[in-house]
């Protein structure tokens, strides 16, 4: 009987964990993908996120390799030879291409779907040069950074650049057989890594004519790629504010279009750049076509992971700022959606975007936002907080100190608001939430719209105040690490190390507004309040000698930040010391 009863125990669990799978399952959308996106010009991200078997092992089904798959291929079937037999160019093709298909071969190992992040149109400069006037477009001559939009831009207008765009479809699937769809990127080219190939948007950002475009585009495409080969098409909606966030402009593109099994678009989760005190895109759940919703799990304007900025949460719930930015009735964020049968799916991006640093070679962070919304996707009728416990928990928090880092990780949303942007007025108050990205602080001049409306609305000691409760946030989360235990000594240092690294920062920050507000009130009146803004000075530079000692004493230190402004050109992106945090600061040194 004992025996018996032990045995009808062990089958109970087994059915319930068998049931609670097969919910999940129920539960879970279509597609779970993953992108590396590497630093412009810089070579590639050492990440485990590049690695197949990891991926499938944690529960992606689709990886997103930058891997340059447009450039891989000869255009032997345009004209034998365009790319010369034994020249640099086509040396270069040829050993991108066999590494390609090294690339392909271990995620074929591993039975992980591989969906290439490609640039529509990117061809050789040869070509584009050979035929210019029957490829390149007006558009090539509108006055804008090329380091952005690219050079020697297709038009999909020119019958050549259809063509074109056929025969580079034909020969990426011949060559690579094993490839299981294209996701085609939109908005931005980046040629730092591509020495013989130019190229860029085929189509105009705006218009009605940037509508056919697009509707020229994706039909050629979906025939290529769905209809033909029967491979998926995610199709990217990313512009600067046109196909991306205007439902109007949406509508009128894809309603022209009949939907297919393999054609997926692919939308940010903001009316923008993953930036705060942006609303919910309010394209997403329109339309009837099948979508993905794009995630950055290490936030470019964030700290990208060099310290805990946790945006899950807001992707899932909307953020608190949604209140303010986001019109009544709208959505808020992805748990909107659920209910929509079009919403086919998530891609998180666990590595990379923007430029430059900081530089991490910890992985904690990213993993946080990325496993967290691995969990939901699975099982959508999870709470965050339940996906969060169970992401914790995969990371290697010990379960007693669950609570306290899912604490630490809530309270970090609300500290990088408040640190990096404004929660005051949001709508008419004109923040500049630009002003710093990536490892560089700008000066004074993005921020003056909102000191003026700060100034103007008596709201300057509120800002400052705002400020000082992002460090005293911080501060909370400084002591909450020093009490987590996790499994790995190497995340256990970093969890203390970086959330030490955010505290530093954001009370640079905290000093940084003290002086410039305060000097700026002092340029507009000529009253300067002297004293506060040299106490200012004197604990914002030594905020700098510790943030420089954490970073030498720690190896596990993500690289700091510079008192420069963000610069890009041809070249790539610089710092800009003059118009930088650490010109506006000198400003006032010697008041």
């Amino acid at each position: 009987m004992k025996y018996l009863l032990i045995l009808l125990v062990i089958v109970f669990f087994a059915c319930s964990k068998k049931a609670e799978e097969s919910n999940a399952t129920k539960n879970s959308l279509t597609y779970i993908l993953d992108m590396v996106y590497n630093n412009p010009g810089e070579g590639k991200t050492d990440s485990k996120y590049i690695n197949p078997e990891f991926l499938k092992e944690i529960g992606y089904n689709g990886m997103v390799p930058e891997w340059y798959i447009q450039c891989g291929i000869t255009y032997d079937t345009f004209e034998k030879g365009i790319l010369p037999e034994n020249s640099e160019e086509r040396n270069w093709v040829l050993k991108r291409q066999a590494w390609i298909k090294t690339k392909l071969l271990e995620a074929e190992k591993t039975d992980m779907p591989v969906y290439a992040f490609t640039d529509i149109l990117v061809l050789p400069t040869s070509i584009l040069k050979k035929y210019k006037n029957e490829i390149v477009g007006q558009n090539e001559s509108v006055n804008k950074i090329k380091a952005i939009h690219g050079k020697l831009i297709p038009d999909i207008n020119k019958p050549l650049t259809q063509k074109l765009l056929r025969i580079q479809i034909n020969e990426i699937f011949s060559t690579f057989p094993e490839l299981d769809g294209l996701v085609v990127r939109f908005g931005e080219t980046y040629l730092f890594d591509t020495p013989f190939h130019s190229g860029g948007n085929p189509v105009k950002s705006g218009g009605e004519e940037g509508i056919d475009g697009h509707v020229k585009l994706i039909k050629i495409l979906k025939e290529e790629v769905c209809e033909k080969r029967d491979k998926k098409l995610f199709y990217r909606t990313w512009d600067f504010g046109f196909f991306h966030t205007n439902p109007e402009v949406f509508l009128k593109i894809t309603n022209q279009l009949k939907p297919h099994k393999n054609l997926i678009f692919s939308i940010k989760y903001t009316k923008g750049d993953f930036h705060r005190l942006l609303p919910f895109n309010p394209t997403l759940g329109i339309g009837k076509h099948q979508y993905v919703v794009e995630f950055q799990c290490q936030p470019e304007y964030y700290g990208k992971g060099a310290h805990p900025a946790y945006v899950f949460n807001g992707l899932l719930n909307g953020f608190e700022e949604n209140d303010q930015v986001t019109k009544q009735g709208n959505k808020h964020g992805i748990r909107d959606l659920v209910n929509d049968p079009k919403f086919a799916g998530v891609w998180t991006w666990a590595r990379g975007g923007g430029w430059r640093g900081p530089y991490i070679s910890n992985e904690l962070w990213c993993d946080v936002n990325a496993i967290t919304a691995l969990k939901w996707v699975k099982d959508t009728t999870l709470t965050e907080e339940a996906a969060l416990r169970k992401a914790a928990l995969q990371i290697g928090v010990q379960k007693e100190s669950i609570d306290k880092f899912i604490k630490l990780v809530h309270l970090s949303s609300d500290g990088c608001v408040r640190g990096h942007c404004s929660l005051i007025d949001i709508p008419n108050a004109n923040f500049n939430v630009w002003w710093m990205r990536d490892h560089f602080f700008s000066g004074l001049e993005p921020l003056k719209p909102f000191f003026n409306y700060a100034i103007e609305n008596n709201k300057l000691e509120e800002v400052i105040a705002e400020k000082k409760e992002a460090v005293s946030i911080w501060k909370d989360m400084e002591r909450l690490a020093e009490e987590i235990n996790m499994n790995d000594a190497k995340n256990q240092e970093y969890l203390k190390v970086s959330t030490t690294y955010g505290r530093i920062k954001y009370e640079v920050i905290e000093k940084a507004f003290t002086i410039m507000l305060l000097g700026y009130l002092g340029d507009k009146n000529g009253d300067y309040d002297k004293e506060r803004i040299r106490e200012a000075i004197k604990s914002y530079d030594k905020l700098w000698s510790e943030w420089e000692e954490l970073k030498n004493n720690n190896a596990s230190c993500a690289t700091i930040y510079f008192p420069d402004a963000f610069s890009i050109n041809e070249k790539g992106v610089s710092g800009d010391s003059l118009n930088g945090l650490g010109a506006t600061i000198d400003q006032y040194r010697n008041l």
